[in-house]
């Protein structure tokens, strides 16, 4: 398992670096999946370059990703040749409808569970945590984006609390739940 759960992406350094770090390869090697389709209004619409810019701010050629909208699934072994999901922020409980919809979720969790790499932006995060019903289910907990306070930085523990809070500038790493779950930024 390679979650990373973020409020906006790839923001800082750090966060950039233990995204590379977790794919493990090359970076011009890397095949990405990316998905926009929490994206219905005007200002998730506008941030969608940026979220893009992410993968290509890392060495990921632009030929190697891909977008996916969730208008129909996508079968565990087509998935499964990404090397990393990136599901981009926007409207939670519609992303989550589209994921339940076309089977996505099925594929998506057998993903995860085959060691595939996750990064979730804002909405892409919360569909992992019990904010909704018909939730991932990745994580027990409540979780809040784009706060002014978050967590501290630091190996967490498992159970999660009640309610995690990210910051703009941290994210939450999920690897081998419950062994290594971690706080990194600020």
């Amino acid at each position: 398992m390679r979650v990373l759960l973020t409020s906006a992406g790839l923001e800082t350094e750090e966060i950039k670096e233990c995204f590379v770090d977790m794919a493990g390869k090359d970076m011009d090697l890397v095949k990405a999946l990316f998905i926009p389709t929490a994206a219905i209004d005007a200002d998730a619409i506008e941030v969608l370059p940026k979220c893009m810019n992410d993968l290509l701010k890392c060495g990921i050629l632009n030929e190697n990703i891909d977008v996916c909208d969730l208008h129909t699934g996508m079968e565990f072994e087509k998935l499964r040749q990404y090397d990393v999901v990136y599901l981009c922020g926007g409207n939670t409980r519609y992303l989550l409808e589209r994921i339940n919809a076309t089977g996505f979720r099925e594929s998506l969790t057998a993903y995860i569970n085959d060691n595939g790499l996750v990064i979730g932006v804002s909405a892409g995060s919360i569909i992992f945590a019990n904010n909704l019903e018909n939730n991932l289910g990745l994580i027990d907990t409540k979780l809040d984006v784009h706060c002014i306070a978050g967590e501290k930085r630091g190996k967490v523990t498992y159970p999660l609390k009640e309610n995690v809070q990210l910051t703009n500038t941290c994210a939450l790493v999920l690897r081998n739940l419950p062994d290594e779950v971690e706080i990194i930024g600020e």
